[in-house]
């Protein structure tokens, strides 16, 4: 496959999985092809409760077009844990020291 310069593809890899309760699989870069190429992750959650083959998400960032070939390393899989809490509606917030101060308001 090849991914156009400064374009998203879609790649099948023909990997399904069973994803631990309790548990999210996310899908990441590979360092080296981000830096060397520009090639980065655009999606990358997969739910617990997901059976179908798994398509990682490739953006070429890039001026120049991207091959893949089969067997190619072209992203990572982290299963992590997560939380799913139980979620109310309100129509107010707690205070917070932060309050509503958006981009750039902890002065990082």
């Amino acid at each position: 496959m090849e991914i156009p310069a400064k374009a998203r593809s879609l790649i099948p890899t023909n990997i399904a999985i069973a994803v631990p309760n309790g548990h999210y699989a996310r899908i990441t870069p590979r360092s080296g092809m981000a830096l060397k190429n520009s090639i980065d992750v655009a999606a990358g959650v997969v739910d617990e409760d997901y059976r179908g083959p798994i398509g990682v998400l490739l953006i070429n960032n890039s001026d120049s077009n991207y091959s893949i070939s089969p067997g190619d390393r072209i992203a990572q899989l982290i299963l992590k844990q997560c939380s799913i809490p139980i979620v109310l509606e309100t129509s107010s917030l707690p205070p917070s020291s932060r309050d509503t101060f958006g981009f750039g308001s902890t002065s990082i």
